[in-house]
């Protein structure tokens, strides 16, 4: 099966991006960081000027892609997307969900020392915790408790591996950076990776839940902030600006790296890796009414009725965004990662089993929030779904993969 996985680099910083045909994986409840209410549009950013890109490193593009990406011979794109099934067809099935608890989860503290008491108010929904309303005005869809920061530990062991054991991509100097941020950093563990590993670089982690450890490096730090709203940093600050997987949370990406734009140090970087809300299947083993293929149509509807951008990678957002932002040496690459341990490759078949790992343990944590409230689905109907979907991930007959985007700018030195 994996005979058909070769390298796909997109280097060329050209906003167009597949518009229909490449579709990603799930929403990025990774970091609760983004809100229902749009972030002030700010300062028209620098984009009108004809900046000179920076002389400075090239960005690896130019290496091998560690995941490499599925190009079927048997590969057959549908002319029509599929679907959108309605709750009550998951409703009427009689489906045993065979879940288990993972061990694969970790002790996650619930607040940092740090905190005022009032975030702890966190809302609940259908037995699950969420962010305390005194932290922003609109609303986040992923929970905050300990199985869903458990799914978040998982997918960044993931991720991790995905690349080679590598916490990012961009070509920073390692001797020279001094200030770093993380947004939307979620239980924290990419943003204390950072900082074990740039022990002179001091490290900020945000979120809008305070759910990171408190025992952290010396040179980190994490701070409650919407993302969404203006940054309070100083302007020219950051060496690196830090994104992952916050697809289905920010409404209006533009202000969000125009606020990047403004913090990031004149030659400083910004790296974003993300999806879009759908599951890819390149060799027909995906049925159009699997419950993995009804992934994109029900977060495709979501999108519709929210608002919410539920498809940053094939929108072209994140080029485009920072493009408009004024950022310059735009690269950018894809990664194809299996979503079950389907794959005959040792390493893309633990990258699947992690996956499946992190989207069985806390499926639901998807679906809680948005099903009932904006497509109307009924308790059982959300259950029978999650347990279906689950069974699917387990047996690994369906050949799933995940397309994860990364896309790396400089701001110009001349900024």
């Amino acid at each position: 099966m994996d005979s058909f996985f070769k390298k796909d680099k997109s280097p060329t910083p050209g906003p167009a991006s597949p518009t229909g045909k490449d579709k990603s994986p799930t929403p990025g409840p990774a970091s609760p960081t983004g809100k229902d209410k749009s972030p002030t549009p700010g300062p028209a950013s620098p984009t009108g000027k004809d900046k000179s890109p920076t002389p400075g490193p090239a960005s690896p593009t130019g290496k091998k892609s560690p995941t490499p990406v599925p190009t079927s011979p048997v590969h057959n794109e549908p002319s029509e997307p599929v679907a959108l099934m309605a709750g009550s067809h998951w409703g009427q099935q009689e489906v045993v969900d065979e879940d288990n608890d993972s061990t694969l989860g970790v002790d996650v503290e619930s607040s940092t020392a740090s905190i005022a008491s009032s975030i702890l108010h966190y809302r609940n929904v259908l037995g699950r915790t969420y962010h305390s309303d005194s932290v922003t005005n609109g609303e986040y869809w992923g929970p905050n408790d300990a199985k869903a920061n458990e799914l978040l530990d998982i997918m960044h062991a993931a991720m991790v591996m995905m690349f080679d054991g590598k916490l990012y991509t961009s070509p920073l100097n390692d001797k020279e950076i001094k200030n770093a941020i993380d947004i939307g950093t979620g239980t924290g563990v990419w943003a204390i990776d950072f900082a074990d590993d740039h022990p002179n670089c001091n490290v900020i982690g945000t979120d809008i839940s305070p759910i990171q450890p408190s025992w952290v490096p010396p040179n980190a730090s994490f701070e409650i902030n919407d993302a969404s709203r203006e940054w309070t940093y100083h302007e020219n600050h950051f060496d690196f600006i830090h994104i992952r997987w916050l697809t289905g949370v920010i409404k209006d990406w533009d202000s969000l790296y125009q606020e990047a734009y403004r913090c990031c140090k004149p030659g400083g970087w910004i790296e974003h890796l993300d999806t879009d809300a759908d599951f890819l299947c390149y060799d027909e083993t995906m049925p159009n009414d699997s419950a993995m293929a009804q992934w994109g149509p029900i977060w495709r509807e979501v999108g519709r009725k929210t608002g919410l951008n539920v498809t940053v990678v094939s929108s072209g957002t994140m080029e485009d965004g920072m493009r408009k932002a004024g950022f310059t040496n735009i690269t950018c690459e894809d990664h194809y990662a299996p979503l079950a341990p389907w794959s005959d490759d040792p390493k893309l078949k633990q990258v699947g089993l992690y996956q499946s790992a992190a989207l069985t343990h806390d499926i639901e944590g998807f679906l809680v929030y948005f099903m009932p409230n904006y497509l109307g689905w009924t308790p059982k109907e959300i259950a029978n779904y999650a347990a279906t979907i689950r069974k699917e991930f387990r047996e690994a007959k369906i050949h799933s993969v995940v397309k994860w985007h990364v896309v790396r700018a400089q701001k110009p030195l001349d900024a």
